[in-house]
């Protein structure tokens, strides 16, 4: 939509390896850029490489939390959201981007995964788990090459998907006319 800023949830283990937290800095600083808000669970490890990396490129954070308590946010949130939901909030995180990027990950980051693809949200992978296409799933998880590549496609995702949801408000219109 015209004047909204772009938001792409990024999603990682609270307790990376040095690699996989210097990634997620790289994706933060790319999303910020390319004009996009990095939305994330807010807490440390990816989540806080992610915004520190938006925050060094002068772009814009939001971080929605666990907890009640907004003082429980890194230091690189913009907009904290004390959401008191536990685990559930992963629901808000996975489904608020127009895309998402998972880096690296354990079992919070394969449900914020899940939850995304069921309401088609694209993901795209930089290290992290992978899918069998023949199971329950009905859209894959791109794997990444690197930072740059995992930004372009969600970037490319995230525009498919804007569009194709455009086309039908349009559709939608024209039959109600």
């Amino acid at each position: 939509m015209p004047g909204m800023e772009r938001l792409i949830s990024v999603f990682g283990p609270g307790h990376p390896t040095r690699k996989e937290y210097n990634a997620a800095a790289q994706v933060g600083r790319l999303l910020a850029e390319n004009g996009v808000t990095v939305v994330c669970g807010g807490l440390y490890g990816v989540m806080e490489a992610a915004c520190m990396g938006a925050k060094e490129a002068g772009g814009h954070t939001i971080g929605i939390l666990r907890t009640y308590n907004r003082f429980d946010a890194n230091p690189y949130v913009d907009f904290v959201i004390p959401s008191g939901l536990g685990d559930a909030r992963n629901i808000l995180v996975a489904t608020a981007g127009e895309a998402a990027i998972a880096v690296a990950g354990r079992l919070g980051t394969l449900s914020e995964i899940s939850i995304a693809l069921k309401h088609g949200i694209p993901v795209v992978g930089l290290d992290t788990w992978k899918l069998d296409r023949n199971a329950l799933f009905d859209r894959n998880l791109p794997a990444a090459k690197s930072p740059e590549n995992a930004v372009q496609l969600a970037l490319e995702l995230a525009d498919q998907r804007a569009a194709e949801r455009a086309a039908e408000r349009e559709a939608a219109m024209a039959e109600d006319t």
